[in-house]
C-alpha cells in the first residue's frame, strides 16, 4: 500500500492567519524531502509539551537530529501509512501521521499530530485529524482508529474527546526510541479510540 497522494487548497475556517494575511491552508502528502521540516516541528512540540514525561536531558539534547533520523526512514518507505502536512504559504504549520491497520482491534494508529505553537487552537489540528480519518476510511481495511496521549496532556485529551473519541484504557507511556532513560519517571498514557473513523467530528 502506497502513501496516498493528496493535495487540498482550501480557505481556512478562521478567515485569517495570525500574521494578518488571507488564510489559505494547504494540505498535502509528505515526501522524503519534508523529513527535516517535520522533524524540527516534532522536536519543538516535544520540548514544549512533553516535559515532565520525557527526561530533560533527552529534550534538551539534539532531538531534532534524532527525529530527523526517524522521519527520514518513515518518509522513505511510505507504504501502509499516510503523513499529511498543513502549510500556510511555504511554512509548515502542522502534520499528522497515520499507520493503517496497526492493531486488529483498535484499527489504524494516529501516531503523531502536531501543530506549531503560534497556530494552536486555530482549527488546524481538527482539520488534520479530519484528513487522517478520511485516509483511514479510504485506505484501511478496518475503519476504527486510535491514538495515545500523555495523561499529563489534559488539553489534548479534551480536544480528542470533543472530536468523538472515548478513553479506552490507561497504560505506561512508551519511551522514545525504546530507551527508558528518555522518560522522566513512569508517565502514563491514555488510549483514545474511535470505533469508526467516520464518527470523528471536527472540534476547535
Amino acid at each position: 500500500m502506497r502513501n496516498p497522494p493528496f493535495v487540498d487548497d482550501a480557505e481556512f475556517s478562521n478567515g485569517n492567519d495570525r500574521i494578518g494575511h488571507p488564510a489559505r491552508l494547504r494540505l498535502r502528502s509528505a515526501t522524503a524531502d519534508d523529513a527535516e521540516r517535520v522533524a524540527f516541528l516534532h522536536a519543538d512540540s516535544w520540548r514544549r509539551h512533553y516535559r515532565g514525561a520525557y527526561a530533560d536531558a533527552f529534550l534538551d539534547g539534539d532531538i531534532a537530529a534524532e527525529r530527523r533520523s526517524v522521519w527520514s526512514a518513515r518518509l522513505a518507505v511510505p507504504a501502509g501509512k499516510a503523513t499529511i502536512l498543513a502549510e500556510f504559504a511555504d511554512r509548515l504549520v502542522g502534520f499528522v501521521h497515520v499507520v493503517f491497520d496497526d492493531d486488529p482491534q483498535w484499527g489504524s494508529l494516529v501516531d503523531n499530530l502536531h501543530v506549531v505553537n503560534d497556530q494552536r487552537r486555530t482549527g488546524i489540528g481538527s482539520r488534520l485529524l479530519t484528513e487522517a480519518a478520511r485516509a483511514v476510511i479510504e485506505h484501511a481495511t478496518n475503519d476504527a482508529m486510535y491514538l495515545w496521549v500523555l495523561q499529563q496532556n489534559t488539553a489534548a485529551q479534551r480536544f480528542y474527546l470533543a472530536s468523538g473519541a472515548t478513553c479506552a484504557e490507561i497504560a505506561t507511556a512508551s519511551p522514545p526510541g525504546g530507551d527508558p532513560t528518555r522518560l522522566a519517571g513512569n508517565p502514563r498514557k491514555l488510549r483514545m479510540a474511535w470505533p469508526h473513523a467516520a464518527s470523528m467530528r471536527p472540534s476547535r
